[in-house]
């Protein structure tokens, strides 16, 4: 076949995550999110990082050594 002939077209490349199946969760991990959720650790995490983010639009500039 010549050079720019083929009229193949793409079939869609959708898949909702609805659609696909799902496993029990892993108890080591349950577990472990039920630990942390107690401790507050995400909200920890957030306080943590909080001062290298801009109260708008994520992560702030950094003009000098941060």
């Amino acid at each position: 076949m010549a050079m720019g002939r083929r009229k193949d077209v793409q079939a869609g490349f959708w898949l909702a995550t609805q659609d696909l199946p799902s496993s029990p969760g892993h108890p080591f991990y349950e577990r472990l999110n039920e630990l942390l959720d107690g401790a507050n650790f995400d909200r920890f995490c957030e306080s943590s990082c909080e001062m290298f983010y801009a109260r708008r639009m994520g992560r702030r500039v950094c003009t000098s050594a941060c």
